[in-house]
């Protein structure tokens, strides 16, 4: 029996908010998919704290989630792992979130309520409460996209985005190798390019109340550089990959 719904979700030394977010959004597919076969899929990052740990803890008694422990190979990482799994339970939609419990569950429904109108839908990040520095990153980031790609994204690597499960796999099959730093943009972009409307839907972006961002400082400015720089490249093979999209069946 093929899954309505899987979410998608990162999670790496979150061992402070891991069981309320895992109980909201379980709570919320329970509540909101009675009669549909609906997962939250954990990718645990090989976080060093207990995080792994309440996970497995927590899979005893909650039959809608599915754990996955990986060896540390960053959010993106994780992110495409977890699409991978979605993918293998022939999901027909895909969500991705994070575990972080900045996000609200009841912003799912702007999103899904447009589902009918596009395959690849994303919300926005209004009012953004992330440190100085990643909100000018976000905006530098929109303006590249803008002009490199002639197409604009008000937040292309947000993490709460609604994806139809068969465009996905187009997706995915597309995605530069070696994998992106960043792969949500890249989806992103290639979605946009391929047609879609992707709406920017605003939703609520909630203060970190637990846990720390990985990466900080000038560890920050290193991946965006890395990123930056992988979006450049991917310049030159973006056409041809749209076409394999459009073309697929």
């Amino acid at each position: 029996m093929a899954y309505l719904l899987s979410i998608v979700m990162p999670a790496y030394n979150e061992q402070d908010c891991i069981e309320k977010v895992v109980e909201n959004w379980t709570d919320f597919l329970r509540n909101r998919f009675p009669n549909d076969k609906t997962t939250l899929i954990v990718i645990n990052d090989g976080s060093k704290d207990k995080t792994g740990e309440l996970l497995d803890k927590i899979k005893v008694n909650n039959p809608l989630l599915t754990v996955v422990h990986q060896k540390n190979g960053g959010h993106g990482n994780a992110v495409v792992n977890g699409y991978r799994k979605s993918l293998e339970l022939n999901s027909e939609y895909v969500f991705q979130t994070d575990s972080d419990d900045q996000f609200e569950t009841g912003d799912f429904d702007k999103l899904w309520a447009k589902r009918n109108q596009s395959e690849f839908i994303l919300g926005y990040r209004e009012v953004r409460h992330d440190a100085s520095v990643r909100l000018f990153i976000t905006k530098v980031l929109r303006g590249t996209i803008s002009a490199v790609y002639g197409t604009y994204i008000l937040d292309s690597n947000i993490p709460f985005r609604l994806i139809k499960g068969s465009f996905l796999r187009k997706l995915m099959a597309q995605l530069p190798d070696p994998e992106p730093f960043a792969p949500n943009i890249f989806l992103a972009v290639m979605a946009k390019k391929a047609g879609q409307e992707v709406f920017n839907i605003p939703i609520t972006h909630k203060d970190r109340a637990t846990g720390t961002v990985s990466i900080v400082k000038w560890n920050l400015w290193k991946v965006c550089i890395r990123s930056f720089n992988e979006l450049l490249r991917f310049r030159m093979d973006l056409n041809d990959k749209v076409r394999a999209i459009r073309s697929t069946t």
